[in-house]
């Protein structure tokens, strides 16, 4: 077996002890190191290389089958320190540490002795002797250009001072960060003065960064430069360049998967594949592995012999031809890894310990299940498993067999059927590729084959990796007269990225050149070799095993000319500032510090932490705390002392080189934190400043504190205010590592600070941040979010103040996104665009952009759930794009009865077309159909002249613009087409009704405000010729005046003001009330020589009632307000209407209920008031009465409340009027039968009654020209039963002329009445005579008067007078309206003219009263009859 076959790095077997000794007695550190080649072994003290030589007796170092040694020799208190090994071979370094303390007793210290040396040297770290050693590089190499095949040195002198003969510095040679060794590749050599690299045969694996490291006691220095190799002259013209890196990635017994990386060039075709070679080390005979070329650059060798070693190398081909082979692959051993592992390293002699490495093996027990089981790798060729061993320890052997199964069966089949695997890996190759498989793993020992791991999932046979997508935002920028720095975007979703090929044509030359034959793996390349003053382009494709992507858009062309202060080589960064400690344990500090004010024109790569340990006061030497450097700014310093004090230092580092290191920090001691509270936050950041607000970021606290850290809260204060201005910006704890602070003060500076709490509570506080001014920058714009016209969702961000190496960085709550799946960045010129792949709810949340190397450009939009809905609608708006319609598909009636189908798009261009569609079937223009399209309106119709059964269906129109598309249907089908049809026909038949006479407007009625029911309708196209005729059921109706035709206008008023009565003053005008007597079927008829029309209007049954009820309406909103008044024998609650009707119904309410009527509750109308009496009313009658119209609808309500002073002030006076009624009834008065004058012949006898009435009886007085007289002989007086008072005179003479008048007074009032008697001569008659007078007591004739007497009449005036009673009766109410004023006239007196004729035989009636001669048996007047008035009772 050949041992190239066994190379692996270093690894300690047993590590060095830490010891404690006292003075002057002798440590011996040793340790046991494994690793093929052999590896070189170098001891450390704090860092610096001992070296024996220049400690004679002091150091000791040993080295024997791989057991190395330390042995330090009379120990004194120097050297207490921590020592350190470390192992390197060609496959990598590895490092251990051990601490040594040496004690020493009191009182024994040698006064004679020199104390330890502490002086601080600026220059660097003190030595054991106190010497520091300034080293200074010189004669430097510079940038290089090879060719594959030839050979290159790199050299450089060193100098360093002081000289000291046979000191030889620590010089090491790194390439891209990795240190060489000696190989038959590299040969390294150092003369004392100047340090030499030789690369024996270049291949473009040997590209890359060189550095040349010097390390002296006192610290080391570096240099480097690039080294480009060029593909070497093809065999065959065109024939791609060499494949380059070729290695095995996995390795077992019966195959070998050998990758490596893609070439630069590719000869100007497009590689086909590629060739794997192998050749078995120790021979020449190279054998090719692959019959077809393969183009995934991984490839599984197999058919190989157990236990030999095997090297490979890799050929590209394309078109053209083959490729000269790559560089050969390290050698490696075709066997279990295993086996491998057990090989590893030499037995060490026996040192006289027993070390147990393994348990003893337990026999006769099956092993477990094997763990984890999972697919780490799957192309079309094969697939790689791996899992964990079972979790028993001290089994027997345990060895594998691997199953596998088609997805979805259950047939599991053992794939190494012979021989179980040891390794826990395994390649499955033979499987059908685009199938899916499952996989399990039994472990097996002599005791038996165990159960099955569980199931891995499903996994398809191909190649999972896709060629990465090509990068973005090519960005040159100018460094020397000879190089740019380009920068670019890196692709998106790349998986298993391996980096970077850049490219560069001169301006119109459509040449491109590689400007590097090894992939980079950032995004950010120096490209050499530029011709000065001339202008190129560059273009970038990412590569990873899948294959080459392509390439990126061309960048803007730039000249290649030295930029201002000799390029970015030139700046390193300034020190870092601010260390503070995050967290201390007993042996150990984290650190933190602020980012470099100047970061040097590049981006800061990492940064170095020395410390140095301070003893009473006085600071020790530098360490360095980490060789690699670190790109958080927050570092674990370990190996420390506790209840030591320690200073530290931050050094920060770019492409540039490293920069100075900061000033030293505080003194802060190490020991262990056991408060309850959390530490300190840190990495505090401002972004998006404002002038009235801005974000803070931080970190939380390395240490948590008891409890897990629950919140933050963030404080504030003006720069210049004192400590005690700080106060807090948060009440409530935020949970976030980020906080938009507001309501800042415009141009104010700020400071912050931020403190953690936990459920002990508030931290310590962060470190402060720098000053921040409140200002909005000139310039400053937000982000902007985008929706295109593919509906794809987009954020942007543009800035104007973008340097050569700004990047935008894009942040999801302020968290950098790094996955590529929700989100894809894209980065043009100044604009960067974050394009959402799939917007959902998961994307809600804070997004940021941050712009480096710019004074802190940034911005922030926050996606909320409303804002992402609309957003959604807009995109899928945009990514189906329709055209937008002002109106849908709609249907319309036109003239003639003829159908038209239209609508309106809002915007659509010349280009837009539409497709008419019914029922699946596209229509065209023709006799049926008229289409048109108006294009600048939009209006798109479709005009049918009539409707038939066979046209019921769906119509649609189709409208399409570009690849914007609409439509819009309508369905026509049952009873909306039939009703359709119905009104088309209908249509057509009014447009010939109206090529005649015809009605705008049918037959109709309205109510005006006076209640006169009026019918009308419209008509037109009418001329002189035409005829209008009414009817009522059938019966026309004779014009008359209630027939007018004016302005087109027919109408027929029903009801209309006439008159009711003539009297003998006036004529009275009221409105003919409608009833039903008017209900009927009204018909117009118009008709000349061109035809005819009909309107009918139906006023019966229901349409009566509807009509009643709307006069009823109106009589309802006539009515008044209602009104209590009082009468003697109750209250009365009344309203007018303006016209009363006797078919109005009216219910009248009290308390909310109806009132049942009874004879001391009555309601009636009066003319056209409506009241309600309440007769004797009480107190029980008191609440809110209503009267209620029905008008079939809502009705109306009039309501009064009667209660309270309304209740008092009705029944007050209810109680004044009843009291004057009885008085006036009950009243002495003289009812009638005296005349106003009475003219007699002498001799006659006289006899007058008259009607008496009071109670009580009234006392009768009869006066004679104002004096009272007496009854005798010749005048008789009698007043009978209470009643009948009689005047007679037995014979009348001259001397009983004169007034006469009766007085008649009881307790209520007094009346008189008067007559005047007058006598004449005459002859005697032979009979008596009689007077007749009428009711109001004049005489009219006599039986004996003459004709001409009855001609000649005696007129005189009644006067009655009546003196004033003891009870005054109230003069009436007065009405509101004209009734009362009606009321008025007919109560006013009258001078009635009285005229007396002698008639021979005089006619009696009811209402005269005989005047007889006779002194007794005088005829009774009949009492006046009551005046009454119409009223209509409920009861």
């Amino acid at each position: 077996m050949n041992e190239d076959s066994l190379m692996h790095a270093p690894n300690f077997v047993i590590k060095p002890r830490s010891h404690t000794v006292w003075e002057n007695q002798c440590v011996r550190l040793h340790c046991t190191v494994s690793g093929w080649p052999d590896p070189r072994v170098v001891w450390y003290k704090n860092n610096v290389t001992i070296d024996p030589l220049a400690h004679p007796g002091k150091f000791k170092l040993q080295s024997s089958y791989n057991v190395h040694s330390l042995e330090i020799n009379r120990c004194d208190f120097d050297d207490t320190a921590q020592y350190r090994v470390s192992a390197m071979n060609s496959k990598g370094e590895l490092s251990a540490f051990a601490s040594v303390v040496v004690k020493r007793f009191k009182g024994e210290i040698d006064e004679s002795l020199p104390a330890p040396r502490r002086d601080v040297i600026e220059d660097g770290p003190v030595s054991e002797y106190g010497i520091t050693f300034k080293t200074h590089i010189v004669d430097t190499f510079g940038v290089s250009f090879g060719r594959e095949g030839e050979t290159m040195s790199l050299g450089c002198t060193v100098i360093i001072y002081p000289h000291l003969h046979r000191y030889q510095p620590e010089v090491q040679w790194y390439r891209d960060h990795v240190l060489l060794t000696e190989s038959k590749w590299s040969h390294m050599h150092w003369s004392g003065d100047r340090a030499t690299l030789t690369l024996t045969h270049l291949n473009k694996e040997d590209e890359g960064l060189y550095t040349l490291r010097v390390t002296t006691k006192s610290g080391y220095e570096t240099y480097s430069a690039y080294v480009f190799v060029r593909d070497s002259d093809a065999e065959v013209e065109g024939a791609p360049g060499a494949p380059l890196d070729v290695c095995c990635l996995d390795a077992n017994k019966d195959y070998i998967i050998v990758s490596w990386k893609q070439p630069a060039v590719d000869g100007g075709e497009s590689i086909l594949g590629y060739f794997v070679d192998r050749c078995e080390v120790g021979t020449n005979h190279w054998c090719q592995c692959n019959d077809t070329p393969i183009k995934f650059a991984r490839f599984p060798v197999t058919g190989l012999v157990e236990g030999r070693s095997y090297i490979f190398r890799v050929r590209a081909v394309n078109k053209s031809g083959m490729s000269h082979p790559s560089r050969v692959s390290e050698p490696v051993a075709a066997m279990d890894p295993a086996d491998r592992a057990r090989m590893r390293g030499t037995s060490a002699p026996w040192t006289g310990q027993i070390i147990v490495t393994e348990e003893e093996p337990a026999e006769g027990i099956v092993p477990g299940r094997p763990r984890e089981l999972q697919v780490t790798e799957a192309t079309k060729n094969y697939v790689v498993l791996s899992w964990k061993p079972p979790g028993e320890k001290g089994l027997e052997g345990v060895m594998y067999y691997v199953e596998k199964c088609v997805s979805g069966s259950d047939s599991w089949q053992r794939v190494n059927t012979e021989i179980p695997v040891r390794s826990p890996r395994f390649a499955l190759f033979d499987l059908a590729e685009g199938k899916s498989y499952n996989f399990r793993v039994r472990c097996c020992n002599s005791a038996g084959v165990g159960e099955p791991s569980d199931p891995t999932e499903a996994t398809t046979v191909g190649d999972k990796l896709d060629i990465p997508s090509a990068p973005s935002k090519v960005v040159p920028t100018r460094n020397t007269d000879t190089s740019v720095v380009v920068s670019w975007e890196a692709s998106h979703d790349a998986k298993e990225l391996v980096g970077y090929y850049i490219e560069a044509s001169l301006v119109g030359s459509n040449v491109w050149e590689p400007c590097n034959n090894k992939p980079v793996n950032a995004t950010r390349f120096i490209c050499h070799g530029l011709m000065t003053e001339e202008t190129y382009v560059l273009r970038v494709r990412a590569v990873n095993a899948a294959g080459l992507s392509q390439f990126s858009e061309e960048s803007e062309p730039v000249k290649v000319k030295a930029a201002i202060g000799g390029g970015i080589p030139h700046a390193s960064p300034t020190p870092p500032y601010g260390i503070s400690v995050l967290e201390c344990v007993r042996d150990a500090m984290v650190l933190a510090w602020k980012q470099p004010t100047f970061i040097g024109g590049a981006d800061i790569t990492g940064y170095f932490v020395d410390y140095r340990e301070v003893i009473d006061g006085v600071p020790g030497k530098w360490h360095e705390a980490n060789i690699k450097s670190v790109s958080e700014r927050a570092y674990r310093v370990t190996d420390l002392k506790e209840n030591k004090k320690y200073q530290f230092q931050v050094r920060a580092a770019n492409m540039a080189g490293v920069g100075i290191p900061s000033l030293p920090s505080d003194t802060f001691l190490c020991e262990e934190w056991t408060i309850a509270v959390p530490g300190p936050p840190y990495d505090l950041e401002i972004r998006e400043v404002r002038s009235d607000s801005l974000v803070l970021l931080w970190r939380a606290p390395v240490y948590q504190g008891r409890d897990p850290v629950n919140g933050f809260y963030i404080d504030i204060k003006e720069a210049d205010a004192p400590e005690e201005a700080w106060r807090g910006v948060n009440t409530k704890a935020t949970e976030k590592t980020f906080f938009k602070i507001k309501n800042l003060k415009e141009a104010e500076t700020y400071v912050f600070r931020v403190r953690a709490q936990n459920k002990a509570g508030v931290g310590k506080t962060s470190e402060v941040t720098d000053p921040v001014h409140a200002v909005t920058k000139p310039g400053t714009t937000e982000i902007v979010v985008d929706v295109d016209d593919d509906g794809v969702i987009s954020l942007n961000f543009e800035c104007s103040d973008l340097n050569a190496d700004s990047k935008f960085v894009w942040s999801k709550n302020y968290e950098e996104i790094t996955d590529s799946t929700r989100m894809t960045m894209e980065t043009k010129g100044n604009m960067s665009k974050a394009i959402f792949n799939t917007p959902g709810e998961e994307d809600i949340g804070i997004y940021s952009c941050f712009v480096t190397h710019t004074d802190g450009v940034s911005a922030s939009y926050t996606l909320s759930e409303e804002e992402l809905k609309k957003l959604l609608e807009i995109s899928h708006d945009h990514k189906f794009p329709i055209i937008p319609l002002k109106s849908e598909l709609a249907v319309e009636l036109m003239e003639k009865g003829r159908v038209r189908f239209w609508l309106q798009a809002e915007k659509i261009s010349a280009n837009g077309k539409v497709d008419y569609v019914f029922n699946d079937n596209l229509l065209s223009q023709g006799e049926k159909y008229k289409m048109h399209f108006d294009k600048d309106t939009g209006v798109i119709e479709m005009i049918m002249e009539c409707l038939n059964p066979e046209d019921e269906g769906t119509f649609t129109f189709q409208l399409q613009d570009g690849k914007a598309k609409n439509q819009s249907s309508l369905v026509l089908i049952g009873d909306v087409f039939k009703q359709l049809q119905k009104e088309s026909e209908f249509q057509r038949k009014e447009w010939f009704r109206k090529q005649g006479p015809h009605f705008i407007e049918y037959l109709s009625y309205e109510v005006t405000p006076e209640c006169c029911v009026v019918l009308k309708c419209k008509v037109g196209n009418m001329k002189k010729e035409t005829v209008a005729l009414w009817y009522k059921d059938g019966r026309e109706l004779k014009a008359d005046e209630h027939l007018s035709f004016a302005e087109g206008v027919l109408t027929l008023e029903i009801a209309q003001r006439g008159s009711t009565a003539d009297t003998d003053d006036d004529q009275v005008w009221r409105a003919a009330k409608i009833s039903k007597k008017d209900a009927g079927i009204y018909e117009v008829v118009l008709k000349d020589d061109r035809g005819k029309d009909t309107s009918t209007l139906n006023l019966t049954d229901q349409g009566f009632k509807d009509l009643m009820n709307l006069v009823f309406s109106v009589i309802a909103n006539s009515s008044t307000p209602l009104k209590i008044t009082s009468t003697d024998e109750g209250i009365r609650l009344y309203t007018f209407v303006n016209y009363y009707n006797d078919l109005l119904q009216v219910t009248w309410h009290y308390k909310d209920s109806a009132i049942a009527f009874s004879d001391r509750v009555k309601s009636g109308v009066v003319g056209e008031q409506l009241w309600l009496q309440i007769t004797e009313p009480t107190e029980k009658d008191m609440g809110k009465y209503a009267i209620e119209f029905h008008d079939g609808k809502d009705g109306l309500k009039r309501t009064v409340d009667l209660s309270g002073k309304a209740f008092d002030d009705a029944f007050a006076e209810f109680q004044r009027l009843k009291a004057a009624a009885i008085a006036e009834r009950n009243r002495a008065r003289v009812a009638g039968g005296l005349p106003d004058v009475v003219t007699i012949q002498e001799g006659k006898a006289l006899n007058l009654t008259c009607n008496i009435s009071g109670d009580p009886v009234p006392e009768v007085t009869w006066l004679k020209n104002d004096r009272e007289i007496t009854s005798d002989e010749h005048i008789i007086l009698k007043f009978e039963s209470g009643k009948f008072a009689s005047f007679t005179i037995t014979a009348v003479n001259t001397s009983d002329s004169g007034k006469y008048s009766i007085l008649v007074k009881n307790k209520y009032g007094t009346e008189s009445g008067d007559f005047t008697l007058e006598i004449t001569e005459g002859t005697p008659d032979l009979g008596v005579t009689s007077y007749c007078t009428d009711a109001d007591g004049n005489v009219v004739f006599g039986p004996n008067t003459p004709k001409e007497k009855m001609k000649s009449s005696i007129t005189g005036t009644k006067t009655k007078k009546r003196k004033e009673s003891v009870t005054k009766t109230p003069p009436a109410e007065k009405m509101e309206d004209n009734k009362e004023s009606k009321n008025k006239e007919s109560g006013k007196k009258k001078e009635e003219k009285i005229t007396a004729a002698v008639s021979v035989q005089p006619k009696g009636s009811d209402s005269e009263q005989k005047v007889a001669e006779q002194p007794a048996g005088t005829a009774k007047d009949p009492e006046p009859a009551a005046e009454t008035q119409p009223e209509n009772t409920k009861k």
